[in-house]
């Protein structure tokens, strides 16, 4: 249990106190939490030669909930008293009624550090954030002269939260947040295009606002945006589409990963539901939801409702074998909670989420697979998608791809879009590159309004007979 300056219990509320309305709130309930968060986050931008915005957030709160059965009772609020609790307890009590549950066993606790619980907002001056963004804006400048614009974030933040169970258990958990992204837009022969890069973690800005780090950064989003210049109408069409590793497993969490959260499943409304021990896969297809690795994005110690973080196996050698579990859904399940449920803040209730969702690789490598596609599309960078859940319908627009013909890959294309169900793409994966990679730590995931970190990966996987949305006929 991470240790923090955050103690609400020692100052405007006191924890016994606490307990007796926490218990009160969830007497007679199956389960129930106090949640209490304190937040600050901050975030400069750099634009176009100029400090365009910089922003200081802080926020504290409490979330109080009571559960019995499908029905949760949520009560939350800014004030951090006694008075205020009480209200909420009123509220969250409605959802248990007259009661007769049985209140479910408290998760174990754990002590495993997964980061720092280091403010990393105050990792660096303000001053020197600025003079970093100043130094991007320049260095990208300097690349290459049909730079014309430039974009560049630095983003902290630091989230400590206590969970107090009724039981008496009490937990806390401070999570830093750090992220610098770096866009450009180039122009030549008055066509403009765009490039960006970035990522970050749970960790320290020490390494993010080395020159090193930045640089790459930089680098990596000028090259994209150069490639798109040459870049030809996208082929439309169904076609044999190869993913490249590490980003691109955004589609794999976005078009399966959602299919695979227990709440969907209890109530049927997946395209995996009621498949569990069944093949939904291809074999050799190994899915892992994994929120126990070292200072990723997605990483939690625990989860939102107290529960260890775990690594957990979803798909197995193309075999569904488990779903991401919240307490209330496993419950109701007649399962284990998995650590996968999380809430964007105290002003929300918790509900099954990713963490860091990845496929496993195989013993492929990235230039045979490539070499066995006959004709199709070479994506390596993923923008926005959508999907829909209760068929895993996805769309998802490229941001970096290629025309490959005969296994040679050809020009940039623009404007692809790759089209497809998850059940169908899983099943449809002919390829597994031996090149697994996590993405460099830049993904946040929706779900019903709330906004979670989130991390993906995969290798290079060939998938086929997806439709590729283009301009070209």
């Amino acid at each position: 249990m991470n240790d923090s300056s955050f103690r609400p219990f020692e100052t405007a509320l006191d924890q016994a106190s606490a307990l007796n309305v926490l218990r009160e709130a969830t007497r007679g309930a199956d389960d129930g939490e106090l949640f209490l968060e304190r937040r600050r986050a901050e975030a400069l931008v750099f634009d176009d030669g100029r400090l365009k915005n910089a922003s200081y957030d802080a926020s504290e709160g409490f979330g109080l909930r009571a559960v019995r059965g499908e029905v949760t009772g949520y009560a939350h609020s800014t004030e951090l008293s006694e008075s205020a609790l009480r209200r909420a307890a009123q509220t969250a009590r409605l959802a248990v009624g007259a009661g007769g549950g049985t209140l479910a066993d408290a998760p174990q606790a754990t002590n495993t550090r997964l980061y720092t619980d280091e403010d990393p907002i105050a990792g660096a001056t303000f001053p020197v954030k600025v003079d970093t963004l100043r130094e991007i804006d320049a260095f990208a400048r300097d690349l290459d002269p049909r730079v014309v614009q430039v974009s560049a974030t630095i983003a902290a933040s630091l989230q400590e939260v206590e969970i107090l169970r009724p039981d008496g258990t009490h937990l806390r958990d401070v999570r830093p947040m750090t992220r610098v992204n770096v866009s450009v837009i180039v122009e030549q022969n008055g066509r403009r295009e765009s490039g960006s890069a970035g990522g970050g973690g749970r960790v320290g800005l020490d390494g993010l606002i080395a020159p090193a780090d930045w640089q790459a950064k930089t680098r990596e989003a000028l090259r994209v945006a150069v490639v798109n210049l040459d870049a030809e109408p996208a082929p439309a069409g169904v076609m044999d589409v190869v993913l490249g590793p590490g980003w691109p497993g955004i589609l794999l969490h976005e078009a399966i990963g959602h299919g695979l959260e227990g709440d969907f499943n209890r109530k049927g409304s997946s395209a995996f539901a009621g498949l569990m021990g069944q093949r939904i896969a291809a074999p050799g297809v190994t899915v892992l939801d994994d929120g126990t690795i070292p200072d990723r994005r997605g990483s939690i110690s625990f989860d939102d409702e107290g529960t260890p973080s775990a690594k957990n196996v979803l798909i197995e050698d193309g075999i569904l074998v488990g779903y991401m579990q919240d307490r209330q859904n496993a419950r109701l399940m007649g399962v284990k909670p998995t650590g996968n449920g999380r809430r964007e803040s105290y002003a929300h209730a918790p509900m099954p989420r990713m963490t860091n969702t990845y496929m496993l690789g195989g013993n492929a490598t990235p230039e045979d697979i490539v070499a066995d596609l006959k004709d199709g599309i070479y994506a390596v960078g993923f923008g926005g998608g959508q999907v829909d859940i209760t068929n895993g319908k996805f769309v998802f627009s490229c941001t970096e791809a290629y025309r490959v013909q005969n296994g040679k890959v050809g020009a940039p294309v623009k404007g692809a879009t790759l089209i497809g169900d998850g059940a169908t793409a899983l099943k449809q994966i002919r390829a597994l590159g031996n090149d697994m990679a996590l993405d460099p730590g830049m993904g946040n995931c929706g779900k019903q309004g709330q906004w979670v970190p989130v991390g993906v990966g995969q290798p290079t996987v060939m998938i086929g007979g997806l439709t590729v949305g283009g301009s070209a006929t």
